[in-house]
């Protein structure tokens, strides 16, 4: 993060706030100039210099540092409101100071700009490894359901009088698994761009809890098959007023997850219930948990466990992370005691106990 913002200052701005800088510092040190000695004074404003020289470009700060240095001997070095200086020590002294002065003010600009330098090399590096990243995912998740198509496809165009219906019907699923599977990159790479952009502005309305996990099982229907997945959700929940489309995105992304990273024999449980004002979804499984060293990068843009396959962007749970801060919610992600992980969602909302019928 840039230092303040005084960087961004005009040329002309920053002269005036190192110059008067410099003045009102001088202007403390004379009042104690009787208790410390015009030597430590010049230690003072020669801090003032350096303090200076960390937020503005070089040129102010030469001139604060000349301005210092005219200010010390004017004011401080005896004989006092004199630019003469008598002792050879004290002439010494203030040529030490004056070189000093302009020598910090070079070394710590350039410094700064070295460190800017460094660390723009640094982000660009990040950026390249960041996009190759994205390229080297998207060209298999993309790949994959593409290719499907266009084979399925060119089955059904060129041996249609050869194939039977069963395998019409069988080539037509693929392809509609394939578009699935499609939509969902895209609709994920879409989400993180508006999440980037901040454009997502939640629009809150009524709606049943039931209704929301229900719907996203039904979605999931045929990634879940024979997958054992347990609902729990709480009776005489209240109606939440949140924002139902992003919600089912948060739901679909972290079920999703659970049903293909997690071992065949791993059970999936989806909560919902009521705490205090906040609706509150829970996502756990009976799998083999997430490395603790991994646990705080999860929701990162693009990760990706290390211990995970082929497959995947990385973005299903920067969505998640994404959407519930921007209805003013946590996520959070902890192991299991006995193994498995648990993901729960806490978002706070507006209630009522309406009675609503519920899915069954």
């Amino acid at each position: 993060m840039e230092t303040f913002s005084f960087r961004k200052l005009s040329l002309s701005k920053q002269y005036f706030v190192s110059l008067t800088s410099v003045l009102m510092v001088a202007v403390a040190c004379y009042l104690i100039a009787n208790f410390v000695g015009y030597r430590v004074i010049a230690l003072i404003l020669l801090m003032t210099v350096s303090v200076i020289a960390m937020f503005f470009d070089m040129r102010p700060v030469l001139v604060a540092a000349v301005l210092s240095a005219l200010v010390w001997n004017f004011f401080f070095i005896p004989p006092k409101f004199t630019f003469s200086i008598r002792s050879a020590e004290d002439t010494l002294m203030f040529l030490m100071y004056f070189t000093v002065a302009l020598v910090n003010a070079v070394l710590t600009t350039k410094i700064r700009q070295i460190e800017k330098e460094a660390n723009r090399k640094e982000e660009k590096e990040n950026t390249l490894k960041l996009y190759n990243t994205v390229l080297n995912s998207l060209s298999h998740e993309l790949r994959t359901p593409i290719s499907t198509i266009v084979g399925a496809t060119d089955n059904l165009q060129t041996m249609a009088d050869k194939l039977s219906e069963l395998d019409k019907f069988e080539l037509v699923s693929e392809i509609s698994k394939a578009s699935l599977q499609l939509n969902r990159q895209v609709d994920n790479l879409l989400n993180m761009s508006r999440l980037e952009s901040g454009f997502i502005k939640p629009k809150n309305d009524w709606f049943d809890a039931n209704e929301l996990v229900y719907d996203v099982i039904n979605q999931l229907k045929d990634n879940i098959k024979n997958k054992p997945i347990h609902i729990a959700i709480k009776e005489n929940l209240p109606l939440f007023k949140l924002d139902y489309g992003l919600l089912f995105q948060v739901l679909h992304n972290l079920i999703h997850n659970a049903l293909t990273y997690l071992p065949k024999y791993a059970v999936i449980s989806v909560r919902a219930l009521c705490k205090e004002d906040k609706l509150v979804l829970i996502v756990e499984d009976t799998g083999n948990g997430f490395p603790e060293e991994e646990i705080d990068k999860v929701f990162g843009k693009f990760y990706r466990l290390k211990s995970a396959g082929t497959g995947g962007t990385g973005l299903g749970l920067s969505i998640v992370k994404g959407f519930v801060e921007a209805m003013k919610g946590t996520v959070k992600l902890e192991n299991m005691p006995d193994g498995g992980a648990i993901f729960t969602v806490e978002i706070p909302s507006e209630l009522s106990y309406v009675t609503s019928n519920s899915k069954q």
